[in-house]
């Protein structure tokens, strides 16, 4: 990078805050993806008056620039283009600001852990609904670009369901308000724009969210299915009825066996497919609630169902289900994780294309699924040094999306279109609808610079 912008980003945001040398800025090339580009530096913000002036000085020099939270998104959201500037809000913006009980709020730096913030609540009762499996890791503000979802959101809703306000950085250096703590402030909703808009709008430097109490008695279950299409219409069959369990997570055999290998909870490692069915809300009641589900899934020829008999029962059980992934990159060098949303009576019949597309390819697939919400997780595990097997993977997962498309989903269901999907979109979407969406992107950033060559095709693009 030009040594005159390195110094005046040193002037802007500290010596201390600005990484320039290859060995550090090497350790900002990636994520979970296979996608790679090494940045120019990479900033440390403690203010939104800091990044306003960086951002004024980006598009001045006509440098791109992009936010990083974990680093953890799985759509190559998060790489930056090759010399650009990463914005990393980890190191100061971390800071949870405000926890409002009476008014059910929270307000939070985007660097805070979602983890985090949910042990923050705990003591006062509360909890932060979304939790995406990477919580642990993940960062609001990387929830919030990508309108990350998670096991709970089933019941709860998505990230979206759950910011009221915030502040953002616009492309030209402006700050601006958006939302607040009111339930339904007036004008247009500019919150929902940003909201999934994947970092392209704009840097977000503050979240309003709201807080939910903590349920008074939960119950979670283990069913065990002979085949995954069973386990598959359970989840119809469920939802039909009229019940909204707080988390209907489905597993195959391939992630069982692993996760049973790894982590060992005492999954049956016979199974076709397994559901955790999580239920939550007053202790009256709940246990006829368990039953009835119960009855639902004995229906569908569930061979055994299973009621955790105490916390740390169900602690494990869904640490199993949040280590899957984990569990599943022990076997090969790669893992693909596919990311599309069908209609849950659609599911059986998806899932079915699935497994014989990656017969066809001949590749190994382990699927998990956010089944109460259609979200479905191939993760196809590979090595990326093998070029023949790397196009594979790649031809396979278009190809998942098309199924899911075609079945009335989409794309994504919370990992976001990023750099994998974007040529996927023209798919999804007309050419006019395409062409909305772009006009809100050169409206609020004209030179394209904030977080550019993502979510659109390359064709939209101009390139």
């Amino acid at each position: 990078m030009n040594p005159k912008v390195v110094a005046e980003l040193q002037s802007i945001f500290g010596a201390d805050n600005v990484l320039t040398s290859q060995a550090e800025l090497l350790t900002y090339e990636y994520d979970p993806t296979i996608f790679r580009a090494v940045p120019g530096a990479v900033v440390f913000p403690k203010t939104a008056e800091q990044l306003s002036a960086m951002v004024r000085l980006a598009r001045r020099e006509g440098i791109p620039y992009v936010a990083r939270g974990a680093g953890s998104n799985l759509s190559g959201g998060s790489i930056p283009q090759p010399g650009g500037i990463v914005v990393a809000f980890s190191r100061h913006m971390n800071r949870i600001l405000e926890i409002d009980i009476p008014n059910r709020r929270a307000v939070v730096e985007p660097g805070v852990v979602n983890l985090a913030l949910k042990n923050a609540l705990a003591p006062y009762g509360y909890t932060y609904a979304p939790d995406p499996a990477s919580q642990k890791v993940s960062t609001m503000g990387g929830n919030v670009a990508e309108n990350a979802g998670g096991p709970h959101c089933l019941k709860y809703g998505v990230t979206t369901n759950h910011v009221l306000g915030l502040e953002v950085v616009l492309p030209d250096g402006q700050i601006v308000q958006l939302g607040g703590k009111a339930e339904d402030p007036d004008g247009y909703d500019l919150v929902g724009l940003f909201v999934g808009a994947e970092g392209m709008l704009g840097l977000i430097t503050r979240i309003v969210v709201k807080i939910v109490p903590l349920a008074e008695a939960v119950r979670t279950m283990l069913v065990v299915f002979d085949t995954i299409r069973d386990s598959a219409e359970a989840v119809s069959a469920i939802i039909a009825r009229g019940m909204i369990p707080a988390a209907l997570e489905l597993m195959d055999n391939a992630v069982i066996r692993v996760v049973e290998t790894n982590i060992k909870v005492g999954l049956p490692t016979d199974a076709g497919g397994i559901l955790i069915i999580e239920l939550e809300g007053l202790a009256d009641g709940l246990d006829r609630q368990a039953e009835e589900v119960a009855q639902i899934c004995r229906a569908n020829r569930a061979r055994e169902v299973r009621i955790a008999q105490s916390e740390a029962e169900r602690e494990r059980l869904w640490a199993g289900r949040r280590g899957a992934f984990a569990a599943l990159t022990r076997l090969r060098p790669d893992c693909y994780i596919c990311d599309g949303t069908v209609p849950r009576t659609r599911l059986p019949d998806v899932l079915e294309q699935v497994y014989e597309i990656a017969a066809r390819y001949n590749l190994t697939i382990g699927t998990l699924l956010h089944a109460g919400d259609g979200n479905l997780h191939p993760n196809i595990l590979f090595d990326a040094s093998d070029p023949d097997e790397k196009k594979r993977v790649f031809d396979a997962n278009v190809e998942i999306l098309k199924v899911c498309v075609d079945a009335g989903g989409t794309i994504t269901g919370e990992h976001g279109v990023g750099i994998e999907k974007r040529e996927d979109m023209a798919y999804l979407y007309s050419p006019e609808t395409l062409d909305v969406m772009q006009r809100v992107k050169r409206a609020l950033d004209p030179e394209d610079l904030c977080n550019p060559e993502k979510v659109f095709p390359r064709l939209v693009h101009g390139a």
